[in-house]
């Protein structure tokens, strides 16, 4: 993640588990990014990640967001392994 503090880049990541299940999770993990609760779905219906809001399960994609709060770049069919290089080879190259 230095790269990314060091460009003042934050990162985000979405879910529809509660804020305590989370937190517990961020924990476990030792996530260094802020996880968002989206429990109601309304952000993964606006952003396409679900159909609707009885979902069970969001998509997994991402999205590259400008200082202007422009998206400029959509990433569908994320693989958590690799999307990091992913995002971090379209910044160098912009």
């Amino acid at each position: 993640m230095n790269y990314f503090d060091d460009k003042r880049i934050v990162v985000l990541g979405v879910s529809f588990d509660s804020v305590e299940e989370l937190s517990a999770f961020a924990k476990k993990f030792n996530f260094n990014f802020r996880l968002l609760s989206d429990s109601d779905r309304r952000v993964a219906v606006a952003f396409g990640a679900c159909g609707d809001a009885s979902a069970r399960h969001p998509e997994r994609v991402s999205f590259l967001i400008d200082e202007r709060g422009v998206i400029a770049r959509a990433y569908d069919r994320v693989d958590p392994r690799d999307h990091a290089a992913r995002v971090l080879a379209d910044l160098q190259q912009s």
